[in-house]
Order: structure tokens, then C-alpha cells, then sequence
């Protein structure tokens, strides 16, 4: 898929690794759509950049739609990242008694459930569009975690929701391979976002530290190059990549 004069939706596109791709897609001349559920940096960056910006929690059927016709409208979507997703961490059971099942829910109803709207969504607006090259007609970058394979200790909620990204991954890439839609999935190590950033620099520190190599936190322009890379390679398809400089992640 070329980049360059192809629309694109980033949802979850207003900080962390989703301004990162949204900077790179502009770069490299796509018509790139913000959506996010943070109005206040989503307009911020759409004003700064010169491109669309549309209110969006992906656990909305209605505002993920308006979204993807919104990115849609002049070109047909091409391009759909979802990097829209929280954490939460805390034991299935402990001296408290049990998780409780309302952020088990929400941590699943946004970064799983919310996922697979936006890939449903959008591959229903790329199938409208007219096949390219290798009869290609859009690809989508979904974003798990390296949680979903090595969660540790107090993260079952956020570990079930992303693998449950992964598990998604090359079924969805099946069902959309007649139409020419590949689906793929990004999944991050210890990134520097916003996530991280409240934490003391020292702790920070040492997270990267524990990287094998390079001994450091990742950037989000190095997701967003990924990202772009899944774009235009047109043989990536079904995979879910580690993103994650050969960390695997200890029990604590």
C-alpha cells in the first residue's frame, strides 16, 4: 500500500504511539484522521498539522462510525491504526478478596472489544473502495502488547485483553483476504508514552535498563516506523510482530 495520497484513520491518534504515527503518516503525505477520546490534545494536533480530527471512544458503535466516514469521505479509507487502549493492574485475588469485575470489563471493552470495532468498521469501508495493486484495498495495524505473552504479576486484565488483540489477528486477516484488506499487529515492549512518563525517571531508568538491547525504553517513532513499514509491505499479513528489543518479561 503506498502511503502517499492514501486516507488514513489513526484511532487513539492524539498522544503516544498514535501522534507518533500520525506525524509519520503526514510526513509521508497521507490524509490522515485523528480520532481519539481526548478532544483537548486531539484538536490540538489536527490544528497543528492541518488534518481531521473527530471525538471518539471506540466502545461506541455510532462515534467509531463517524470516524471512519469522516477518514473515508473524499478517497475511501485506506489505512486504519488502532492504538486506543488503557492498562490496570492488580491480582486476580489477595488479602482484599477478588479483582473486581468492572475494570476486568472496561480494560477488555476498550482495548479488545473496542479493537475489533474499529477493525470491523473499518474493513466494511475499505471493501467499498476500488482494488490497487495486487488487488490490495486497505491494510490495518492493530496494537497488542508483549503482555500478552509474558504478563506478569497484577496485569490479567490488561494481558486477556491484548492477547486477546493477537488471537484476532490472523482469523480476521483470513476473513478479509478475498477482499484485498490485510490485518496485522504491533505488539509493543516497554514504550516511552505518556503511560510511563508519570513515573519517577529513575524507575524509568530502569525499565530500560532491563531491555537486552538497545538498554532503553522504546520511542514511539519507532512503533510508528513499524507501523508505516506493515503499510507498504504488502507480503506482512495475519502477524503479530514483537516490537520489543528482546525483552521477555520477568513474573514482577
Amino acid at each position: 500500500m503506498r502511503i502517499e495520497g492514501s486516507s488514513a484513520l489513526v484511532v487513539g491518534g492524539a498522544s503516544g504511539l498514535g501522534e507518533a504515527t500520525v506525524r509519520r503518516l503526514h510526513e509521508q503525505g497521507a490524509t490522515v484522521t485523528i480520532a481519539d477520546v481526548n478532544a483537548e490534545k486531539g484538536t490540538a494536533l489536527a490544528a497543528e498539522l492541518g488534518v481531521e480530527f473527530v471525538a471518539c471512544d471506540v466502545r461506541e458503535e455510532t462515534q467509531v462510525q463517524a470516524a471512519v466516514e469522516r477518514a473515508a469521505a473524499d478517497r475511501g479509507l485506506r489505512i486504519a491504526v488502532c492504538c486506543a487502549g488503557i492498562g490496570w493492574a492488580q491480582k486476580v485475588a489477595g488479602s482484599k478478596g477478588p479483582h473486581p469485575l468492572m475494570p476486568f470489563e472496561t480494560t477488555i471493552q476498550i482495548n479488545l472489544i473496542g479493537t475489533f470495532n474499529v477493525l470491523r468498521l473499518a474493513a466494511t469501508a475499505m471493501i467499498a473502495s476500488e482494488p490497487l495493486e495486487d488487488g490490495e484495498r486497505g491494510v490495518c495495524v492493530n496494537t497488542a502488547s508483549i503482555a500478552a505473552f509474558d504478563g506478569q504479576i497484577g496485569q490479567i486484565a490488561y494481558s486477556a485483553s491484548k492477547g486477546g488483540v493477537v488471537g484476532m489477528t490472523l482469523p480476521a486477516a483470513r476473513d478479509l483476504a478475498q477482499q484485498g484488506i490485510r490485518v496485522n499487529t504491533i505488539a509493543p515492549g516497554l514504550f516511552d508514552t505518556p503511560l510511563l512518563a508519570a513515573l519517577p525517571e529513575e524507575t524509568r531508568n530502569k525499565l530500560g535498563a532491563g531491555v537486552p538491547f538497545p538498554r532503553r525504553l522504546g520511542t514511539p517513532d519507532e512503533y510508528a516506523a513499524l507501523a508505516c513499514h506493515i503499510v507498504e509491505n504488502r507480503m506482512l499479513n495475519g502477524e503479530t510482530i514483537r516490537l520489543d528489543g528482546a525483552l521477555r518479561m520477568p513474573p514482577r
